[in-house]
């Protein structure tokens, strides 16, 4: 079983190829091109360095969303296009999920949140319990303070982890209740081997699609999309 394994969900780019429980190769990186200038590069050089023939590849895995309308927009693009390309199916895997699932057998609850800008968050709770990682809270998106008062509640210690932290790590300094910690860089962004890894088990369950069939998921509005709402209302 061989996936080849995409994530432009939010500012990080990474491309992996895994087959099985192996993670052959991971190219990811935290700067400030666009994502348009580096995931086909570093996919081109994933492929060289693994020596990969994309025809023998099962799926295509990818972060399905929330987060950066481009960058979700570039990345489904891309693998829609391998996937009519080559006659693969796609693996959708969502983006909080992935990120979660960085961190394995953490004690307590786990909370990523993305900066989604205006206080706004995209988030979930999740963690693990007896070997299994444990949805509690499926991904959505809200405001950071509803989301530390939701953390509060769990009574509970919780590790927060993602590109909100920055943005974010003040406010919640001040209004958690809970022990509370922030997970280390090697494990606070996304990572297409955390995507590969639980689409290992999506595709296994069947929940796969066609590249037809594929599109991002946002759960909110774009900007543009709500400014127009705005002037039209007025």
């Amino acid at each position: 079983m061989k996936l080849l394994v995409l994530d432009s969900s939010g500012l990080v780019a990474s491309v992996a190829i895994m087959e099985d429980d192996t993670l052959i190769g991971e190219y990811t990186i935290n700067h400030k091109k666009t994502h348009s200038q580096t995931l086909l590069p570093m996919l081109d050089e994933v492929v060289k360095m693994t020596e990969t023939n994309l025809d023998e590849i099962d799926a295509i895995a990818i972060a399905k969303g929330p987060g950066s309308f481009t960058g979700l927009r570039i990345g489904s693009a891309t693998a829609k296009g391998l996937g009519l390309a080559l006659n693969k199916p796609i693996v959708a895997v969502p983006t909080v999920d992935a990120i979660a699932y960085n961190l394995y057998e953490t004690k307590g609850y786990i909370c990523p949140i993305m900066d989604a800008r205006r206080n706004q968050v995209y988030t979930g709770t999740y963690r693990w319990e007896e070997d299994q990682f444990q949805v509690i809270e499926e991904q959505c998106a809200r405001g950071i303070e509803e989301t530390v008062d939701a953390v509060n509640q769990l009574g509970e210690a919780v590790i927060f982890l993602g590109d909100g932290v920055p943005v974010y790590k003040e406010i919640i300094k001040e209004k958690i209740q809970v022990p509370v910690s922030f997970a280390p860089a090697h494990v606070s962004r996304q990572r297409a081997g955390a995507v590969g890894s639980l689409a290992m088990k999506y595709y296994q369950q069947g929940e796969i699609q066609s590249a037809r069939d594929h599109g991002p998921e946002y759960l909110r509005k774009s900007q543009a999309e709500r400014e127009r709402e705005e002037r039209n209302a007025r």
